[in-house]
């Protein structure tokens, strides 16, 4: 099996958790996806499971987690971590990885599926995750929000955000440009450390929409169930810079 990375891991994995830390809202996440499963024990698959910061906490409250991920980096960092939950990592491409078994939720989180830069790719993914999910069993979707982002920019095709961390002297600067009429959108990312130290990377991400999800889910057979802002189930709103949304596998 030929397995396509797109070096994400490469340039992320050694501070990956220093972006995305053990914080609220990673601990907001982890509950979320935990009460939108229909029963932990039909199983739990992940879909770029990277560096486990979802799954390994999501392990002690649904039971062991099959993860997926392109890069070995980010495996690497996982096994390092490996007696912090009960996670099973495969090396694979989560456009063509198939298990020998179905599961009850399949998740895609942090804008992964946004990673996949052509339609037909991310087609693929819906329909590896419809594949492995048993029926009555649900697949979520967190990615980029295509008009949220647009109007972050304000009108322009280029921006630049910092947010200062909770550590002093300590902070993320973000360096973003939209192109391709809005729908691909790539972020230069410096993480600045309190010793005067600094690391940079760039991701590429194409955009999407509910409705653009929605019909790759339908086209896998999924029925769409609900779109929201964030993972406290809010209404989705056009301005949110995320959204998450929620598919069934007909009984």
């Amino acid at each position: 099996m030929t397995i396509t990375d797109i070096g994400y891991g490469r340039q992320f994995a050694g501070w990956y958790d220093r972006i995305f830390q053990n914080d609220a809202p990673t601990r907001a996440a982890v509950d979320a996806v935990a009460a939108f499963h229909p029963n932990p024990d039909w199983g739990t698959l992940e879909l770029g499971v990277g560096t486990g910061r979802i799954a390994l906490p999501l392990s002690h409250r649904v039971g062991p987690i099959t993860g997926v991920d392109s890069s070995q980096e980010m495996l690497a960092a996982l096994e390092k971590k490996a007696d912090e939950g009960e996670v099973t990592a495969h090396l694979g491409d989560i456009r063509t990885w198939r298990a020998e078994r179905l599961y009850g939720l399949v998740y895609c989180v942090c804008s992964t599926l946004s990673l996949i830069l052509d339609p037909e790719g991310q087609r693929e993914v819906f329909a590896r995750a419809a594949e492995h999910l048993r029926p009555g069993g649900r697949l979520l979707i967190e990615t980029h929000n295509r008009p949220g982002v647009v109007m972050l920019h304000q009108g322009l095709a280029h921006s630049t955000m910092f947010v200062p961390s909770r550590e002093p002297d300590t902070g993320i600067q973000m360096h973003a440009t939209l192109l391709a009429d809005n729908q691909i959108w790539q972020v230069s990312t410096l993480l600045f450390e309190a010793n005067g130290t600094h690391r940079i990377g760039t991701e590429t991400t194409r955009l999407l929409t509910p409705d653009e999800v929605d019909l790759y889910a339908q086209d896998s057979g999924l029925r769409p169930e609900g779109h929201y802002s964030d993972w406290q189930r809010a209404d989705y709103v056009p301005a949110s810079g995320l959204f998450v949304a929620s598919y069934l596998k007909p009984v």
